[in-house]
């Protein structure tokens, strides 16, 4: 019995020093949000002219959710992407119109939440309004969802032409009855831009830059957007009439995931 009770004693005295020890270790911190490289700015302290319609903060988008890593209704882009915006917003503004943007830098988080979405074949939530002839098991295939995005990178920009003055854009109704993205313009969402013959993010493709079917003021509208980012340095994506690079990109090997939030470019 007393071999017996010693050894009890060790095991307490060791039962001791090691809750003594766990007492005393540093708690573990929480990493630390990343912050925007220098080179980030918001663009409304470039050009507070260009109106912000962000999407992916908001549940009016292809998902139907906010998207993870939009904490604020915020653009962000690289300063060169920003500063080339503005020289197109100045000629616009001298012709009766505006830049209106609906996304800008993306977090990888993003873009993560939205391979997470396409792979997740029950969810078709906003399928009659932004994909009503696209079956979601094409996708990946059709290149609609990628597991990187240019928009990671900062030059890269989804945006219309507004005519000014400009009317507000109409609200989004969850439930509401969805009209398909290549409706005519009277049916659809009711955007405040100019009819470009689908409505943003449509995934159709009738949504590329030069659709033939894609004819008259619809046509006239995409050529005037393009041809005037193209004067100011930016590329078009053939198959998204609305999404522009601004060349040659500052960073074109990096896919941030700062979130889309003023403390990421605070001070910039």
């Amino acid at each position: 019995m007393t071999g017996l009770a010693s050894a009890f004693r060790v095991l307490a005295t060791a039962a001791a020093a090691l809750l003594a020890v766990t007492a005393t270790a540093p708690v573990a911190q929480a990493r630390p949000e990343p912050k925007a490289p220098e080179e980030f700015v918001a663009l409304r302290s470039v050009d507070p002219t260009i109106i912000q319609e962000m999407r992916y903060p908001t549940a009016h988008n292809f998902m139907g959710v906010p998207v993870d890593g939009y904490r604020q209704p915020l653009c962000i882009l690289t300063r060169p992407t920003a500063l080339a915006l503005h020289r197109a917003q100045t000629r616009l503004l001298e012709q009766g119109y505006s830049l209106k943007v609906y996304d800008c830098y993306r977090p990888q988080r993003a873009v993560d939440h939205f391979v997470r979405w396409a792979k997740d074949l029950d969810d078709e939530t906003m399928k009659g309004e932004f994909y009503p002839r696209v079956d979601k098991t094409r996708l990946f295939a059709d290149g609609y969802i990628a597991e990187k995005s240019g928009h990671s990178r900062g030059s890269t920009v989804d945006l219309t032409l507004v005519r000014l003055p400009a009317t507000p854009t109409g609200p989004h109704l969850p439930g509401r009855q969805q009209a398909p993205c290549y409706a005519p313009q009277a049916e659809r969402f009711p955007d405040n831009s100019v009819d470009m013959g689908t409505g943003y993010d449509c995934f159709d493709t009738l949504s590329h830059t030069d659709d033939p079917r894609i004819q008259g003021t619809q046509r006239a509208n995409r050529q005037f957007l393009k041809k005037t980012l193209t004067d100011a340095g930016f590329v078009n994506l053939a198959e998204e009439w609305w999404h522009y690079t601004f060349k040659p990109e500052l960073f074109p090997d990096t896919f941030f995931d700062f979130p889309v939030a003023r403390r990421s470019v605070a001070g910039h």
